[in-house]
């Protein structure tokens, strides 16, 4: 024996359909929509290939060092033509030998005030730093003007409490 309400009805087909209502969900939808912020001429570039830092880097120093080069070439044409123009030769590109050179990125190491190692830490009373706790325990034992002939050559003037 089948159970109770297990089975659809069958409805009389009389040859005409009832219309499909949309939900609430397919009226709302934008899917079939234009979007007119899509380039509809756009097509995805499939031999583009993504560059990593290094390789973008590399480039970067490539093309600069070509514009050097270039740069050299038509100053030594010039002086060639002009031989005043030997004693004006300027490289504006920093280099070793140079003085004026960009100031370094990266931050400076804090080094421990006694030992010279790296510090990471600091006495929060004298203001001195340490590289370990072996240290710490002499700082701990340091008179407070002793401590200020640390901080002093190390360039701070703090007052020592």
């Amino acid at each position: 024996m089948p159970p109770k309400g297990g089975f659809k009805k069958k409805v009389p087909s009389d040859g005409t359909e009832t219309p499909l209502t949309p939900t609430l969900a397919g009226q709302l939808s934008y899917l079939h929509e234009p979007r007119p912020f899509k380039n509809p001429n756009y097509t995805k570039n499939t031999n583009r290939r993504a560059k990593n830092l290094k390789t973008v880097l590399g480039q970067e120093r490539e093309r600069e060092r070509a514009e050097r080069e270039t740069r050299r070439i038509q100053r030594e044409i010039e002086a060639i033509d002009n031989p005043e123009l030997l004693d004006e030769v300027f490289e504006e590109a920093p280099t070793y030998t140079m003085i004026e050179a960009p100031p370094s990125v990266i931050p400076h190491k804090h080094l421990c005030d006694i030992t010279g190692l790296e510090a990471p830490y600091t006495d929060p009373t004298t203001g001195l730093r340490y590289h370990d706790k072996n240290v710490y325990e002499i700082i701990k034992g340091l008179s407070t003007s002793i401590a200020k002939d640390y901080l002093s050559a190390r360039g701070v003037r703090s007052i020592v409490k």
